[in-house]
């Protein structure tokens, strides 16, 4: 029957797959006819091909041909050979000046998006991020529906006043390790927070390019306008009221409908590894579980030692926060004579039967989740370790009672293997006296076993553990190139590129993060997704492409009431920000907003208004910034985006349009 199901499963996976390839076919076929199409409508050559490069990137986009980094280089690369063979396309020269064609790997953004990614890892080194997870995780728990609200709206309101891409590179790894604790995947957490950080920056005038430039568009198309059309200029926080809404409404949609479209893809799955409890249960029998209890006040457990009660109720407690006290769960500061007081918190490792018995004695209350304890306790600071001790070592013959193993070394022992047989907490283990060959399962911290690996008394089994290297002393360090970076970031007039590259260059000169970490915090496949994609936004906007597309659409709806104009135009700039840069969309449709409103005697400033906004919103592809930095590390594809975001997208169109009209 296994033999059967294995088969059956390939012979599924094998007509699937044949079912997918068919699906391309049909559909590049479709591409390819609706191109040629478009050729002929075009009204010159030079714009048809743009066109046709335009829907050969959405099909490879949206299908996936191949991953969309490659998709962007190849699309690069054939706008760069149009020069080569521009007399047998029709053309007098290339879509794209070559001398310019690689000029998006030294753009303003992508040298921003390597800054700030540079700037994320310093803080995250230094264990600032990690401090705002376990905040975060005090306040929502493990549970998705409130983390999301919490995360999203904090990058929300941190986006409104400086970039949103800088406000999501800064919560990466607070989403991390909030995935990491909590249980969550990452691809549950960063899209809601990737879509909230580009929906905070329609909550002032200086959330966003498009914002910022708005107003110096208003002030140039006023010189072409008579007296009774000029525009007043956006003040700072006229924006705020539709921003707010737009927020709140992609808090709403992830908590409400985040089941039904975000993926459950866990990035990083862990399986049997050594230290978790599945491993532990299939090698040795152990079937520990690590849990959170709150003592009250008129609890039996008030007043007694932990050596008078973990032997007895076959538990161990690794951790306790005393009310009103620091934590006690590390070396040095844990021991057997540890008094429990009231309200006190306890980090428990043991099993559920033998819980249930701790608790209903001692009238205990269960924490849902690590809360407490969700810091040092996690997974990436601590777990269970195997330990042998060696022939030669001075342990033998002495207990871990003699040794304080505990308070002197940081191992909290939970089970000791000997001749094939697992004693585990209960059978007077920390009473037995230690032979070579003793296999040791102990709770510790990662960075006490890191130290005892140096120790000739033990030699650590557990190999696969976080050794990451925290530089707590380089804090200051950090915070102070933060600081100094967003200021710069907001109030002066420094590029973008330059004020964040300051910041960067000022972590690795400090010495918070090493040259080779720098190197490595960047995801360089985002990299060459945005730079590659400029020279397409080039060309859309150069041959007329946009212009173009434009003026065919709002043709279409040029007799319609305000409101259908005024979407049609949302839905315009929704579409130009996905392939070109949201400034080259607001630069080029503003105008045209402008002239239109004025035709059909609506508000020009209001409309100007429309098309900035409108260049934020982009979810379906991960063309945007924010977008492309959390497709890998949330392992999303293009699908995923597409689901999630067309119904954001239209949320977004419909809540903006009906503010507007409602405040304006």
């Amino acid at each position: 029957m296994s033999r059967f199901s294995r088969i059956l499963k390939v012979r599924l996976r094998w007509v699937r797959l044949r079912r997918q390839r068919g699906i391309k076919w049909i559909a590049g076929i479709i591409f390819a006819l609706i191109g040629s199409h478009v050729i002929g409508l075009a009204p010159s050559v030079e714009i048809g091909w743009v066109t046709a490069l335009l829907l050969l990137t959405i099909y490879l986009f949206v299908f996936e041909i191949v991953n969309v980094d490659e998709a962007a280089i190849t699309i690069m690369v054939l706008l760069g050979l149009s020069s080569m063979v521009a007399p047998l396309m029709g053309l007098e020269r290339g879509l794209v000046d070559t001398a310019h064609l690689f000029d998006g790997f030294a753009s303003n953004a992508v040298i921003a998006i390597i800054a700030v990614m540079i700037i994320g890892a310093g803080l995250d080194k230094t264990g600032i991020m990690s401090k705002v997870a376990g905040v975060i995780l005090n306040f929502g728990g493990t549970s998705e529906s409130r983390i999301i609200p919490i995360v999203a709206g904090t990058v929300g309101v941190i986006s409104s006043f400086m970039q949103n891409i800088g406000a999501a590179a800064l919560f990466l790894p607070v989403v991390s390790r909030i995935s990491v604790r909590a249980g969550l995947p990452m691809s549950r957490l960063l899209m809601p927070m990737g879509f909230t950080a580009i929906l905070g920056g329609t909550m002032t005038m200086v959330g966003s390019s498009p914002l910022i430039l708005l107003n110096d568009l208003i002030l140039t198309s006023n010189r072409a306008l008579p007296a009774e059309s000029q525009m007043e200029t956006w003040s700072l926080f006229s924006v705020t009221p539709i921003g707010l809404a737009l927020v709140t409404t992609g808090i709403l949609y992830f908590v409400v409908a985040g089941r039904y479209v975000l993926p459950s893809v866990s990035a990083d799955s862990t399986g049997t590894t050594a230290g978790s409890s599945k491993y532990l249960q299939e090698v040795y029998g152990v079937d520990y579980s690590l849990f959170e209890v709150i003592v009250p006040e008129d609890s039996p457990l008030v007043g007694q030692v932990l050596d008078d009660i973990e032997s007895a109720n076959k538990i161990r407690v690794i951790a306790v926060k005393p009310f009103g006290a620091s934590m006690r769960a590390s070396r040095g500061d844990l021991s057997r004579d540890v008094d429990i007081g009231p309200n006190s918190a306890l980090g428990i490792l043991c099993s559920p039967a033998h819980l249930r018995d701790f608790v209903d004695k001692y009238e205990l209350r269960i924490q849902k989740g690590l809360r407490v304890f969700s810091e040092v306790l996690s997974s990436a600071q601590a777990g269970i370790a195997e330990i042998v001790i060696p022939p030669g070592s001075s342990l033998i013959g002495k207990s871990a009672r003699d040794v304080w193993m505990r308070k002197t070394y940081g191992l909290a022992m939970v089970a000791l293997h000997r001749d094939g047989e697992t004693l585990v907490e209960g059978d007077n283990i920390r009473d037995t006296p230690f032979e070579a060959g003793d296999t040791i399962l102990a709770h510790t911290t990662w960075r006490a076993l890191a130290h005892l690996e140096r120790d000739r008394n033990f030699v650590i089994v557990t190999s696969e553990y976080p050794r990451e290297e925290i530089r707590p002393n380089k804090v200051s360090w950090a915070a102070l190139f933060f600081g100094l970076t967003l200021f710069m970031v907001l109030f002066t007039d420094l590029r973008l590129s330059v004020a964040l590259m300051a910041g960067a260059i000022g972590m690795v000169v400090s010495g918070v993060l090493k040259i080779e970490e720098a190197y490595q915090s960047v995801s360089w496949s985002t990299v060459f997704l945005l730079a590659s994609l400029i020279p397409l936004g080039l060309a859309v906007e150069t041959s007329g492409t946009a212009k173009w597309i434009a003026e065919e659409t709002l043709a279409v709806v040029g007799d319609m009431p305000i409101w259908v104009i005024q979407s049609a135009l949302a839905v315009l700039a929704t579409f130009f920000t996905l392939v070109m840069s949201n400034v080259g969309a607001t630069v080029l449709l503003v105008p045209l907003a402008v002239n239109i409103a004025i035709g059909v005697g609506a508000n020009p400033a209001m409309f100007a208004l429309t098309v900035a906004l409108a260049c934020s919103n982009s979810f379906l592809l991960p063309t945007h910034q924010v977008n492309a930095l959390i497709k890998g590390p949330g392992g999303y594809g293009v699908p995923d985006f597409m689901r999630a975001g067309f119904f954001m997208s239209v949320l977004f169109i419909v809540v903006m349009i009906g503010m507007m009209n409602l405040i304006f």
